[in-house]
């Protein structure tokens, strides 16, 4: 057997304890990395994948847990994680590189993004943070560390030499995504994971200013091909017996032509599967919906995140109020799911701000849509966190977290949180970290964020604050199951259930 060039792990987790517990994990496929492991196999470098979704243990949360798994890892690691997971992930990097110094420890994901410089200064276990398309600097990367050689020429790239760091200009942009290899599945089980998840697009050109996703893309889109996408389907359905799929990225409905074209493609290959998409208010119309419908897609995901048109103009979201209504009435009768996210605790959300978005939610909801309101997460690649981070002082609250930070070490009781005592250095390094970890702090905590959650509570969009707590509905990723809002409308005849 070949010995591996790089060990590269997947920590990006969906995990949920509860209060009286139970625990709550969906095992999503790692499409990132394994976009990135077919793009360095294809540069000849051998890969160990892991995906520690996958690992089997008393409790995944513990650094040393981690540490304990690489312990046989090749001479570079290289780690994959989001925002919620950061903190964990570099204590859990400390500990594995004191056990092992001579390895070469690089970060990815988006987890580090806008926050590079301050890692490594702060974390000089970690030797490397890549940003940017992997498939273009890891082969890139892999070959200098093999080579011994200087890193300057590696594209989106950050390190320290000498004390100081050094940030290499980002290469630009894959634009044709159909010329990227396809993941290399041949490392995992597909029956190890409950749904299946692909891309049509990377990159989202809306200027949100909340948003931490567009950022990461430079606010740039480029598409799959739809003859590409659909072939991919039909392949994973007729190998793999795939039902449901997943696509997971923001910009799949980016226009009536194309989201038809896919309509079209896909009822000609006579594939009768089911999948889920977000949608966007400004880009879908009745015609639209009703092809999706037709085609399979039982679910679709609207970000309206606010009732206010002063608010959804302040947040640079392109459409109003008003459309919002027009539009979801429509879908809630046409898709067996409809749901629809909110965002509430903005700084600028003014008490009349906040009761127009939970009337609409709440006429939403009579109407049949799911409503999944998310507390304003300060990520720091966001335009509104970069606004606040000069003249805001953020409060840290351990017992109430944005939906999107809940790393798994916490225990939820309703909307707050408490966490056993093995994990409170996890908790205390973030608290240490403000500026590195923004998105785990509030604004104005007991004059914009308590206030409004009572109000919420009050309207049964979070449960109350107890040791006994209903399931809850994740704001994360697609749900892998197939749950109908309205139980009178039946599956159509003619396409399987997942």
């Amino acid at each position: 057997m070949t010995p591996a060039d790089i060990t590269l792990v997947n920590l990006n987790m969906l995990y949920v304890r509860y209060a009286d517990g139970r625990t709550e994990r969906e095992k999503h496929l790692p499409l990132g990395p394994l976009y990135l492991v077919a793009a360095l196999e294809r540069a000849g470098f051998a890969v160990d994948f892991r995906d520690y979704q996958t690992h089997v243990c008393d409790d995944p949360f513990r650094p040393e847990t981690m540490a304990d798994y690489l312990a046989d890892s090749a001479p570079v690691l290289g780690v994959s994680c989001m925002a919620n997971l950061l903190p964990f992930t570099l204590m859990a990097l400390q500990d594995f590189k004191t056990r092992h110094p001579d390895r070469v420890v690089v970060l990815g994901g988006v987890g580090s993004k806008s926050v590079e410089r301050l890692v490594l200064e702060r974390c000089p276990w970690v030797d490397a943070i890549a940003s940017g398309e992997g498939e273009i600097s890891g082969p890139l990367l892999l070959q200098a560390l093999k080579n011994k050689a200087s890193l300057d020429a590696v594209p989106g790239i950050a390190f320290i030499r000498d004390g100081r760091y050094v940030e290499t200009p980002r290469a630009p942009r894959i634009a044709d995504l159909d010329a990227l290899p396809a993941p290399s599945f041949r490392h995992i089980r597909f029956g190890d994971y409950e749904g299946y998840g692909m891309i049509t697009s990377r990159g989202c050109p809306y200027p949100c200013t909340f948003c931490s996703v567009a950022p990461v893309w430079d606010w740039e889109t480029h598409s799959r091909s739809v003859p590409g996408l659909v072939a991919e389907m039909k392949r994973l359905h007729e190998e793999q017996g795939i039902k449901l799929f997943l696509f997971q990225d923001e910009f799949m409905v980016s226009g009536k032509a194309r989201i038809l074209s896919f309509c079209e493609a896909l009822e000609r290959s006579g594939l009768h599967v089911k999948w889920k998409a977000f949608g966007r208010i400004n880009l879908t119309d009745e015609e639209t919906m009703r092809a999706m419908a037709d085609t399979g897609c039982c679910e679709i995901r609207y970000g309206i995140e606010s009732g206010s048109n002063r608010v959804l103009e302040q947040t640079r979201k392109g459409f109003t109020a008003e459309e919002a209504v027009e539009v979801v009435a429509k879908a809630v009768t046409i898709f067996d799911r409809t749901d629809c996210f909110y965002v509430w605790g903005f700084p600028f959300e003014t008490t009349d701000d906040f009761y127009q978005s939970v009337f609409q939610m709440v006429s939403f909801r009579a109407m049949g849509a799911r409503i999944l309101p998310s507390m304003l997460c300060l990520l720091p690649q966001t335009e509104i966190y970069r606004n606040l981070r000069e003249t805001a002082q953020l409060e840290f609250c351990p017992e109430l977290f944005p939906e999107y930070m809940l790393t798994g070490h916490e225990r939820l009781r309703g909307a707050r949180c408490d966490w056993p005592a093995e994990h409170a250095r996890i908790f205390e390094f973030v608290r240490r970290n403000p500026d590195i970890f923004p998105g785990f702090f509030h604004f104005d905590l007991d004059g914009n964020i308590l206030p409004k959650l009572r109000v919420l509570q009050e309207f049964g969009f979070y449960g109350p604050d107890r040791a006994e707590v209903a399931d809850t509905d994740s704001c994360g990723a697609h749900s892998p199951k197939i749950q109908m809002a309205r139980p009178d409308r039946a599956l159509s005849a003619n396409r399987s259930p997942a």
